[in-house]
């Protein structure tokens, strides 16, 4: 039999809507036996060798066999078999190109990959089992068989199986979207998805399209029938346009330093652990930034601070955009889950801290608003960094008592504006002298509508809890608020004090 590997035209709606008919076959009840299974191919327009014939023979002996024990058809009728099981199973050769190493996922008691091997002894096939008994039954059909170029994967495959393959072929029962993630990882760039479906699987291929938008394509959509049976069928192709995580993390590991993290007591583990804290932060000058598009900004703006690269082994690697200086830390389940105090499940970026210069009260506030923050609270401290960004403020002077702005709390705040704002370091809210043009914030001053904002400034809002001292107090602008409540939160006092600072600007 001539076998035909050439690629297929492309689909259209001709193809979906008129199923492609094999040539007819004697109907009549059908004696089993060799010559009679090799009639039925050859009714399907499928030639067989007598080599062939006799393996799929022997195949078809081996599952009448064991059927009973381990339940692995529930079609019994002879030609229904051959049909529906065998040709069925190797008429995807006829249809479209079948890539090597071809992975039969879910192959159950070896279908199609067992027939399709037969047919075709020169694809490497590997059949992915997980049920302990099928992959028995597997196994003896192998060694019966004298196949070479087959072999068994004796497990179920998930999105952590990354052996590579350059196709996958399967007639699972699960949608085509559940397909494409299980096999994440093991299916090659340019590599083929061919799915042996019914008739109405338009949903489907919608929601796979939709789901892996930019990852895949469909390049087939072919619908047949088996024989002249009634039996309709579709095979539907799908082309992968990306490379696999497995991929792409081998590429990284050769741009960047790897180091494999598997102990608590490990001292660079030890060393990351303390940066969960600002006192740890301040004392190594490199903080930890948590979130998918912080990161990204991150390496974007400032790849000179990015220290590395820290994940766990079934996250993304660091991809070509990241600094070749970078290392790369894989980091044990465990491990990340301690360091991932925001549960964001994406990997971390170790950064540089840039240096505060110190502000001194003898300096002028240059024209605008310059923010003097107090606050003890991390996050705080980041909701402020993080409206002072907004509202173009000068410059954000942190005073003694303020907790670290690199705390990964406030960075989490901040939402990834902190190294790009001014960051100063101020003396102690105690030590400010009064002569200098501060607006200090609290519940008990007058109401900042009626007050007027000088052409340089520093503002000043109060110790969470504690406010301000007296002397500031004294002369201090309020956000009017409902009787309702008793105060803000010093962070929002301020962001509103800051956007009606802003407000005036525009107006003028």
């Amino acid at each position: 039999m001539k076998k035909d590997h050439g690629t297929t035209s492309p689909p259209n709606k001709q193809n979906r809507r008129e199923p492609i008919r094999s040539r007819p076959m004697h109907r009549g009840k059908t004696e089993p036996g060799p010559q009679a299974l090799a009639a039925i191919f050859e009714s399907c327009g499928i030639a067989l060798t007598q080599r062939q014939i006799d393996q799929l023979w022997l195949y078809h002996t081996l599952l009448r066999r064991h059927n009973t024990e381990l339940n692995l058809t529930r079609i019994h009728n002879f030609a229904n078999m051959v049909l529906k099981l065998y040709v069925d199973s190797v008429l995807p050769a006829q249809l479209t190109r079948l890539p090597s190493p071809l992975m039969d996922l879910g192959t159950g008691p070896g279908m199609p990959g067992i027939p399709l091997k037969i047919l075709h002894p020169e694809l490497t096939l590997r059949l992915a089992e997980g049920r302990g008994k099928r992959v028995a039954f597997l196994h003896e059909v192998l060694a019966s068989l004298e196949l070479e170029g087959l072999d068994i994967i004796e497990r179920a495959i998930t999105p952590t199986f990354d052996e590579p393959v350059n196709g996958v072929i399967t007639r699972a029962v699960e949608t085509m979207d559940q397909t494409l993630m299980r096999i994440d990882n093991c299916l090659s760039e340019k590599g083929r998805v061919i799915f042996m479906k019914g008739p109405g699987c338009d949903p489907e291929i919608a929601e796979a399209l939709q789901r892996f938008d930019r990852r895949y394509t469909l390049i087939e959509d072919r619908a047949y029938r088996i024989g002249d049976t009634r039996h309709e069928r579709r095979l539907v192709v799908f082309e992968r346009l990306d490379a696999p995580p497995r991929a792409i993390a081998a590429t990284a590991a050769r741009r960047h330093p790897v180091q494999i993290v598997t102990s608590e007591q490990n001292s660079r583990f030890k060393g990351l652990k303390k940066l969960l804290t600002g006192r740890g932060v301040k004392k190594a000058g490199q903080a930890l930034l948590a979130g998918a598009r912080p990161v990204a900004e991150m390496i974007t703006a400032f790849p000179e601070r990015c220290l590395a690269w820290i994940s766990n082994g079934s996250q993304n690697p660091p991809n070509e955009n990241t600094p070749a200086t970078m290392h790369w830390l894989q980091l044990a389940e465990p491990l990340f889950q301690t360091l991932d105090i925001f549960g964001t499940h994406a990997p971390l970026l170790l950064i540089e801290v840039a240096d505060m210069t110190p502000w001194s009260p003898e300096e002028e506030f240059p024209e605008g608003c310059s923010l003097l923050v107090p606050f003890q609270d991390p996050e705080n401290i980041g909701a402020i960094i993080r409206s002072a960004a907004a509202f173009d403020v000068n410059q954000v002077i942190l005073l003694a008592e303020s907790a670290h702005p690199y705390h990964p709390k406030a960075l989490r705040a901040a939402g990834g504006v902190t190294p790009k704002v001014r960051l100063r370091q101020g003396p102690s809210l105690k030590n400010l002298p009064e002569h200098l043009p501060i607006v200090a914030l609290s519940a008990e001053g007058r109401s900042i509508d009626t007050a007027s904002l000088p052409k340089r400034f520093g503002l000043l809002a109060g110790l969470e809890g504690e406010g301000l001292p007296a002397r500031w107090r004294e002369r201090s602008l309020c956000i009017p608020i409902s009787k309702k409540v008793e105060s803000l939160n010093a962070a929002t006092a301020t962001a509103i004090a800051l956007y009606e600072w802003r407000r005036r600007q525009s107006v003028t």
